[in-house]
Protein backbone atom coordinates (compact mmCIF):
# COMPACT_ATOMS: atom_id res chain seq x y z
CA UNK A 1 0.00 0.00 0.00
CA UNK A 2 1.28 3.42 -0.70
CA UNK A 3 3.26 2.67 -3.73
CA UNK A 4 2.81 3.05 -7.36
CA UNK A 5 0.89 0.63 -9.20
CA UNK A 6 3.50 -0.84 -11.84
CA UNK A 7 1.00 -2.27 -14.40
CA UNK A 8 2.02 -0.49 -18.22
CA UNK A 9 0.33 2.44 -18.86
CA UNK A 10 -2.61 1.23 -21.43
CA UNK A 11 -4.02 4.78 -21.56
CA UNK A 12 -1.82 6.68 -23.52
CA UNK A 13 -4.27 7.01 -26.83
CA UNK A 14 -4.88 10.19 -28.71
CA UNK A 15 -7.24 11.06 -31.08
CA UNK A 16 -7.94 13.96 -33.17
CA UNK A 17 -12.19 14.03 -31.70
CA UNK A 18 -10.59 14.29 -28.43
CA UNK A 19 -10.66 18.56 -27.24
CA UNK A 20 -10.12 19.87 -24.34
CA UNK A 21 -12.20 22.53 -22.75
CA UNK A 22 -10.83 25.63 -21.87
CA UNK A 23 -12.88 27.53 -18.65
CA UNK A 24 -14.25 30.60 -18.75
CA UNK A 25 -11.54 33.41 -17.81
CA UNK A 26 -13.62 35.47 -15.52
CA UNK A 27 -14.93 35.68 -11.92
CA UNK A 28 -14.11 32.65 -9.88
CA UNK A 29 -13.05 30.57 -12.49
CA UNK A 30 -10.06 32.71 -13.58
CA UNK A 31 -8.95 32.77 -10.18
CA UNK A 32 -9.17 28.95 -10.06
CA UNK A 33 -7.51 28.06 -13.71
CA UNK A 34 -4.79 30.60 -12.83
CA UNK A 35 -3.66 28.66 -9.84
CA UNK A 36 -4.14 25.33 -11.89
CA UNK A 37 -1.35 23.29 -13.97
CA UNK A 38 -2.37 20.66 -16.48
CA UNK A 39 -5.63 19.31 -17.29
CA UNK A 40 -7.92 16.52 -16.25
CA UNK A 41 -11.38 14.95 -17.07
CA UNK A 42 -13.56 13.03 -15.01
CA UNK A 43 -15.77 9.53 -15.75
CA UNK A 44 -17.91 6.58 -14.80
CA UNK A 45 -18.68 3.12 -15.84
CA UNK A 46 -21.70 1.74 -15.90
CA UNK A 47 -23.12 4.21 -13.29
CA UNK A 48 -27.10 2.38 -12.03
CA UNK A 49 -28.51 5.38 -10.93
CA UNK A 50 -30.40 8.20 -12.49
CA UNK A 51 -28.75 11.60 -11.33
CA UNK A 52 -25.67 10.83 -9.98
CA UNK A 53 -24.35 11.32 -13.72
CA UNK A 54 -25.76 15.40 -13.78
CA UNK A 55 -24.47 15.73 -10.12
CA UNK A 56 -21.01 14.42 -11.12
CA UNK A 57 -20.67 16.66 -14.79
CA UNK A 58 -21.90 19.60 -12.14
CA UNK A 59 -19.28 19.59 -9.77
CA UNK A 60 -16.15 18.96 -12.37
CA UNK A 61 -17.63 22.05 -14.04
CA UNK A 62 -17.33 23.82 -11.12
CA UNK A 63 -13.71 22.32 -10.49
CA UNK A 64 -12.70 23.07 -14.20
CA UNK A 65 -12.84 19.87 -15.26
CA UNK A 66 -11.30 19.88 -19.26
CA UNK A 67 -13.80 16.47 -20.26
CA UNK A 68 -15.99 13.74 -19.17
CA UNK A 69 -16.77 10.30 -20.06
CA UNK A 70 -18.95 7.27 -20.06
CA UNK A 71 -17.93 3.63 -20.44
CA UNK A 72 -20.60 1.17 -20.91
CA UNK A 73 -23.96 2.85 -20.61
CA UNK A 74 -25.43 5.62 -23.27
CA UNK A 75 -27.23 8.45 -20.85
CA UNK A 76 -29.41 10.67 -22.07
CA UNK A 77 -30.98 14.39 -20.51
CA UNK A 78 -33.39 12.41 -18.05
CA UNK A 79 -30.03 10.87 -16.34
CA UNK A 80 -28.68 14.73 -16.46
CA UNK A 81 -31.53 16.58 -14.83
CA UNK A 82 -29.77 17.30 -12.18
CA UNK A 83 -26.82 18.96 -13.80
CA UNK A 84 -28.45 22.85 -13.21
CA UNK A 85 -25.46 24.29 -15.23
CA UNK A 86 -25.63 22.61 -18.42
CA UNK A 87 -22.32 21.44 -18.24
CA UNK A 88 -22.97 19.38 -21.45
CA UNK A 89 -23.22 22.81 -23.53
CA UNK A 90 -19.85 23.64 -22.05
CA UNK A 91 -17.28 20.80 -21.81
CA UNK A 92 -17.18 17.76 -23.80
CA UNK A 93 -18.67 14.65 -23.22
CA UNK A 94 -17.35 11.59 -24.09
CA UNK A 95 -19.45 8.10 -24.73
CA UNK A 96 -17.00 4.75 -24.90
CA UNK A 97 -19.34 1.44 -25.67
CA UNK A 98 -16.69 -0.60 -23.13
CA UNK A 99 -12.92 -0.18 -21.67
CA UNK A 100 -11.13 -1.29 -25.41
CA UNK A 101 -12.73 1.20 -26.86
CA UNK A 102 -12.00 4.19 -24.52
CA UNK A 103 -9.26 7.03 -26.14
CA UNK A 104 -7.60 10.04 -24.11
CA UNK A 105 -5.53 12.41 -25.03
CA UNK A 106 -1.79 11.85 -25.07
CA UNK A 107 0.01 11.70 -21.85
CA UNK A 108 -3.01 11.87 -20.16
CA UNK A 109 -3.33 9.00 -17.24
CA UNK A 110 -6.45 6.27 -16.22
CA UNK A 111 -6.64 6.73 -12.58
CA UNK A 112 -9.27 4.61 -11.26
CA UNK A 113 -11.27 5.65 -7.59
CA UNK A 114 -12.00 2.51 -6.13
CA UNK A 115 -11.96 0.39 -2.40
CA UNK A 116 -9.48 -2.18 -3.22
CA UNK A 117 -6.88 -3.88 -0.96
CA UNK A 118 -3.49 -2.27 -2.77
CA UNK A 119 -5.06 0.84 -4.00
CA UNK A 120 -3.23 4.02 -2.73
CA UNK A 121 -4.91 6.15 0.16
CA UNK A 122 -6.03 9.70 -1.75
CA UNK A 123 -4.36 11.85 1.10
CA UNK A 124 -1.01 10.22 0.20
CA UNK A 125 -1.49 10.10 -3.80
CA UNK A 126 0.38 12.27 -5.87
CA UNK A 127 -2.18 13.44 -9.01
CA UNK A 128 -0.79 13.41 -12.41
CA UNK A 129 -0.88 16.61 -13.92
CA UNK A 130 -2.58 15.26 -16.81
CA UNK A 131 -5.67 12.61 -15.19
CA UNK A 132 -8.54 11.20 -16.22
CA UNK A 133 -10.48 9.84 -13.17
CA UNK A 134 -13.35 7.06 -13.50
CA UNK A 135 -15.80 6.25 -11.19
CA UNK A 136 -17.43 3.03 -11.02
CA UNK A 137 -21.25 2.65 -9.85
CA UNK A 138 -22.29 2.15 -6.34
CA UNK A 139 -24.10 -0.90 -6.66
CA UNK A 140 -20.63 -2.36 -7.66
CA UNK A 141 -17.04 -2.07 -8.40
CA UNK A 142 -15.22 -1.01 -11.40
CA UNK A 143 -15.01 -3.78 -13.85
CA UNK A 144 -11.39 -5.79 -13.57
CA UNK A 145 -10.97 -4.94 -17.68
CA UNK A 146 -11.20 -1.16 -16.14
CA UNK A 147 -8.60 -1.63 -13.13
CA UNK A 148 -6.22 -3.43 -15.18
CA UNK A 149 -6.73 -0.20 -18.00
CA UNK A 150 -5.72 1.96 -15.11
CA UNK A 151 -2.22 3.17 -13.98
CA UNK A 152 -2.96 3.66 -10.40
CA UNK A 153 -5.99 3.49 -8.31
CA UNK A 154 -6.90 5.29 -5.14
CA UNK A 155 -9.27 5.22 -2.69
CA UNK A 156 -10.85 7.62 -0.41
CA UNK A 157 -10.31 6.87 3.36
CA UNK A 158 -14.06 6.46 5.14
CA UNK A 159 -16.16 3.40 6.73
CA UNK A 160 -18.13 2.62 3.60
CA UNK A 161 -19.16 3.34 -0.03
CA UNK A 162 -19.91 7.31 -0.76
CA UNK A 163 -22.29 8.28 -3.23
CA UNK A 164 -20.57 8.08 -6.78
CA UNK A 165 -20.81 12.33 -7.35
CA UNK A 166 -19.47 12.90 -3.67
CA UNK A 167 -16.61 10.93 -4.15
CA UNK A 168 -15.63 12.69 -7.59
CA UNK A 169 -15.99 15.49 -5.60
CA UNK A 170 -13.72 14.19 -3.21
CA UNK A 171 -10.87 13.58 -5.50
CA UNK A 172 -11.48 16.85 -7.54
CA UNK A 173 -11.08 18.62 -4.32
CA UNK A 174 -8.01 17.32 -3.26
CA UNK A 175 -6.36 17.44 -7.03
CA UNK A 176 -7.02 20.92 -6.80
CA UNK A 177 -5.64 21.20 -3.35
CA UNK A 178 -2.76 19.67 -4.11
CA UNK A 179 -1.53 20.81 -7.77
CA UNK A 180 -3.34 24.71 -7.27
CA UNK A 181 -0.94 27.48 -5.59
CA UNK A 182 -2.74 28.57 -2.68
CA UNK A 183 -1.62 30.56 0.47
CA UNK A 184 -0.04 28.27 3.12
CA UNK A 185 -2.35 27.09 5.48
CA UNK A 186 -1.32 28.46 9.34
CA UNK A 187 -0.15 26.47 12.34
CA UNK A 188 -3.67 27.55 14.27
CA UNK A 189 -7.10 28.28 13.02
CA UNK A 190 -6.80 31.88 14.32
CA UNK A 191 -4.04 32.21 12.54
CA UNK A 192 -3.65 34.34 9.25
CA UNK A 193 -3.12 32.53 5.67
CA UNK A 194 0.32 33.43 4.56
CA UNK A 195 0.64 35.51 1.56
CA UNK A 196 2.07 33.85 -1.80
CA UNK A 197 5.37 35.55 -3.09
CA UNK A 198 4.77 37.30 -6.11
CA UNK A 199 6.22 35.36 -9.40
CA UNK A 200 9.58 36.61 -10.18
CA UNK A 201 10.81 36.12 -13.73
CA UNK A 202 14.81 36.00 -13.89
CA UNK A 203 16.88 36.82 -16.93
CA UNK A 204 16.86 35.01 -20.25
CA UNK A 205 19.39 31.82 -20.17
CA UNK A 206 21.26 31.52 -23.43
CA UNK A 207 22.45 27.79 -24.45
CA UNK A 208 25.68 28.10 -26.29
CA UNK A 209 26.09 25.39 -29.20
CA UNK A 210 29.57 23.76 -29.37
Amino acid sequence: MGKARTRPLLCRFASPRLTLYKPRQSGPFRALTERMRGFFGIGVESGDKSGNLGNLMRTAHGFGASFLFTVGRDYNKDDTFSDTSRTDNEVPLYRFESVDTIMLPERCVLVGVELTEDAIDLPSFTHPRQAAYVLGRERGSLTPAMLARCAHVIRIPTSFCLNQATAGAVVMYDRVRMLGRWPTRPVTPRGEPQPMLEHRYGDPVFRLKS
